[in-house]
């Protein structure tokens, strides 16, 4: 068994893992650099990490075409049940197993109002442990925090950091993310989708490299790979 993992531009994801189609914040139509339209996504679960536009997206949508569940936080799963979307309600620290895997939600150090200005509840990130026991970290919109240490104790196979700066880590701040969490592989996301965050992510992962020992997958749009 194993975890495909595919980055469609900016935060949103793609994860097939256990038979089960995942997605996490797509922000699909009005992204720049996205690879797929909503018509075109498949979704059991879909995992919501804040309610900033750009990571709540296109997930009503998607949701009310293929009957997904959102996973969220307690305030996001309620506004979702006004929309009509079918949710569950988790929060910072909780963990649950869902028929794809247990999933955490993590600290995120961000914020998380509705574009409608509804409030958005704490931002989250995910750990999620597939069914063959593999350990994905999605730290999701955060910038650094200490207890990141704490989460690679875990034994992460696979790290996906924001590098882009401004609303998030940047490369230097991210680079001490990988050293505190140690994981396998790492892959660079919210980066380059505007001007404000623009990143040269090469660069990035050659430092990252030869400070650690991390393989990083830099993607392009639509690229996957497989834990």
């Amino acid at each position: 068994m194993s975890t495909k993992v595919t980055w469609f531009g900016h935060a949103a994801l793609g994860l097939e893992t256990g038979g089960f189609n995942l997605l996490v914040d797509p922000f699909l139509t009005g992204n720049p650099v996205c690879s797929i339209s909503p018509e075109e996504c498949e979704a059991d679960f879909i995992l919501l990490s804040h309610g900033h536009g750009d990571h709540l997206g296109d997930t009503v949508a998607i949701a009310k075409r293929t009957d997904a569940t959102v996973i969220t936080n307690a305030e996001l799963s309620g506004w979702m049940d006004k929309q009509g979307v079918k949710s569950h309600a988790q929060h910072l620290g909780g963990g649950y197993n869902h028929p794809f895997g247990y999933l955490k939600l993590t600290l995120a150090i961000h914020g998380s109002g509705l574009p409608d200005g509804s409030y958005g509840g704490n931002p989250a990130g995910f750990l999620l442990t597939t069914q063959d026991g593999k350990k994905i970290y999605m730290a999701c919109d955060t910038g650094l925090f200490g207890d990141m240490a704490l989460i690679g104790e875990e034994g992460i196979d696979l790290a996906v950091l924001p590098i882009g700066d401004n609303y998030t880590m940047g490369p230097d701040d991210a680079l001490r993310a990988v050293k505190m969490l140690e994981p396998a592989e790492v892959i660079p996301i919210h980066y380059d989708t505007f001007d404000v965050i623009a990143q040269d992510p090469n660069q990035w992962a050659q430092r990252v490299e030869s400070e650690t020992n991390a393989k990083v997958h830099v993607l392009e749009p639509g690229e996957s790979v497989t834990v």
